[in-house]
């Protein structure tokens, strides 16, 4: 029997889940909804529930699970295996990992969404050439895990990577945490379609994307499921994507405001890079789908802002919407050679 690690990746909207062999492979995968609206208790029993029934499918297809990874969005405290605290999914000092770990009878790994997306492109995605990477999600808000040598730096209190909290403009709009300027004021998916419409007072243009969230938590970081969905703003809203489309077609206010957001953006790359000094950095989440429209001036940009250090590598990143699961597996697995 080959043994997988059983994976979550938790959003508020829905959450990813899937059975990872040791070797990173990815043997099945699920969706369920979360339904955060039900309450923190109801979200804790969906989530041990889930992963029951991925531990019996395992065994049904004749793998065995060895341990149990769940990530989650917002603050928490991988140590101690707490979510600490999480806006879309209403945690407040959730102990999941014990939670989890008595309910399977499995060793348990807890860790932050973006942070397990980071460490997963890290080791196996798009940074995996490099010893020192950043990853950055960037979606409904902006959010970042630096990963050296193959480990997520978590922060004292468990709330490293809020690179979306960076201020780059003090004049500039006020974020969803209170203080004006915030990158992710500015910069994020859902700040550029909001930007677009109060400049063009636009009629809300229906889209045919799926609505949802995004790998963080949306107060304070990048998405909470790392799917496309992070292009969207709202139903009403015209997307991130659209402004993108239109500043290519060479519409005037469309490539203001995608200027805009690609000088912030940089400006708070280039603060990265002299916090952290990395190979490259990594980016996830629906705004990276612009492509060149967005690396090539965001390359320019970036390199304008460096004086004496080094330019880092700037890639999409290339596991998509199972990083969190990957990173999640990783985790747990971690776990296991050190337990």
């Amino acid at each position: 029997m080959s043994d997988v690690v059983v994976a979550l990746d938790v959003g508020g909207t829905g959450m990813k889940c899937a059975l990872i062999d040791t070797d990173g492979a990815v043997r099945h995968t699920e969706r369920h909804p979360t339904d955060a609206g039900r309450g923190p208790d109801a979200v804790v029993e969906t989530i041990l529930a889930v992963a029951e029934g991925l531990a019996g499918k395992a065994h049904a297809d004749g793998l065995t699970p060895t341990a149990l990874g769940i990530v989650v969005p917002g603050i928490v405290d991988e140590a101690r295996g707490v979510a600490v605290w999480s806006a879309n999914v209403g945690f407040r000092d959730v102990p999941l990992r014990e939670l989890a770990s008595t309910r399977l009878g499995l060793p348990t790994a807890l860790g932050h969404d973006v942070r397990a997306g980071g460490l997963a492109e890290a080791r196996l995605g798009a940074g995996r050439d490099a010893g020192h990477v950043l990853f950055v999600a960037i979606g409904t808000g902006i959010a970042a895990a630096h990963v050296v040598a193959g480990t997520a730096a978590t922060g004292a209190h468990g709330a490293a990577g809020e690179l979306g909290h960076i201020l780059v403009r003090p004049d500039g709009p006020v974020c969803g945490c209170g203080r004006p300027g915030c990158l992710e004021a500015i910069a994020s998916a859902s700040a550029v379609a909001r930007r677009y419409a109060e400049l063009s007072a636009a009629e809300p243009i229906p889209t045919a994307e799926p609505a949802g969230t995004g790998t963080a938590e949306l107060a304070g970081a990048g998405s909470d499921d790392g799917s496309a969905a992070r292009w969207e703003s709202g139903p009403s809203m015209v997307t991130a994507a659209q402004v993108a489309a239109r500043a290519a077609a060479g519409e005037e206010l469309a490539t203001r405001v995608w200027r805009e957001a690609v000088e912030a953006l940089a400006d708070g790359l280039a603060t990265g890079q002299a916090l952290f000094d990395v190979e490259t950095i990594v980016l996830g989440g629906g705004l990276a789908q612009a492509g060149a429209g967005l690396f090539d001036p965001l390359r320019t940009a970036l390199r304008d802002r460096l004086t004496f250090h080094r330019e880092p590598r700037l890639v999409p990143a290339a596991l998509g919407d199972e990083a969190g699961c990957l990173g999640a597996a990783l985790l747990a697995l971690d776990q296991l050679e050190t337990s």
